[in-house]
């Protein structure tokens, strides 16, 4: 009697999926590093593939050895900073001055947002005392129509914002606004008000509300935006500290000529 020896699952993923899975996989040790058993777990790779893609991304410098394991490497984080445009830095640099003041004035998190496609891309946060979990994070991205900062500048962007209408409009929270009429009908508020609002529609227990701020040939550039628990925000209070802000943003940036995009 012969017995058969159970040959391997045969992992069929492309290597640029395994690498992809394998990146994914840091987490919150992006930084610190973390070693390749663990790694292929979570990857649900075998070490010894996790090994061999690894070795190609160390060569790439797109991870790097740490001790036993591995972190991700300075390649990387070059690539993703391509995301942010030279002008978004120029812009980044130039108004967090008025979001520090911002939250100086409000004590809540504070937000600079600018367009990326349908997105907004966040430049710069300031986490205030009274902070709820967001979803924002610095150099991240969200679907612009979730949340307040998005949706203040899809008002002033009618291109993009038509963009964002003739695609399906994802979810966040029960509370997100997918249907475009409805979508339209508040953007025509937001350019009337100037002020957008976000109830709970990035993310259950949070509210925001955001302004725009312009440059010297009235267009929108960035917004800022103020985040904090839904139901404890003094709308009022922070509507003229934000308006405020934003006059004051845009008066300096009306001095200040971007180069012109393409």
């Amino acid at each position: 009697m012969t017995t058969s020896i159970a040959e391997p699952v045969r992992d069929d993923r492309a290597a640029v999926d395994k690498a992809i899975s394998l990146l994914a996989a840091f987490g919150e040790h992006a930084g610190t590093g973390i070693g390749v058993s663990e790694l292929a777990r979570r990857a649900q790779l075998s070490k010894s593939t996790a090994f061999r893609v690894l070795g190609m991304l160390e060569r790439n410098g797109v991870v790097e050895r740490i001790g036993t394991g591995y972190r991700l490497g300075a390649r990387l984080q070059q690539l993703g900073q391509a995301v942010c445009s030279p002008e978004h830095e120029q812009i980044r640099d130039l108004l967090l001055p008025f979001l520090t003041d911002l939250y100086e004035l409000t004590r809540h998190t504070v937000h600079l947002g600018a367009l990326h496609g349908t997105d907004v891309v966040y430049l710069a946060k300031l986490y205030g005392h009274r902070t709820i979990a967001a979803p924002s994070k610095i150099g991240g991205r969200l679907p612009a129509h979730c949340t307040a900062v998005g949706k203040v500048l899809l008002a002033y962007h009618s291109h993009t914002a038509a963009q964002a209408l003739t695609t399906p409009l994802s979810a966040l929270t029960p509370h997100t606004i997918v249907d475009p009429a409805r979508l339209t009908d508040q953007l025509t508020g937001i350019r009337s008000t100037g002020i957008a609002h976000d109830a709970q529609e990035s993310r259950l227990g949070l509210s925001c509300l955001a302004a725009p701020v312009f440059d010297h040939r009235g267009r929108v550039l960035a917004a800022l935006s103020v985040a904090g628990p839904s139901g404890r925000l003094e709308t009022h209070r922070l509507e003229t500290s934000l308006r405020q802000i934003c006059a004051s943003a845009t008066q300096m940036m009306a001095r200040t000529q971007l180069p012109r995009r393409p």
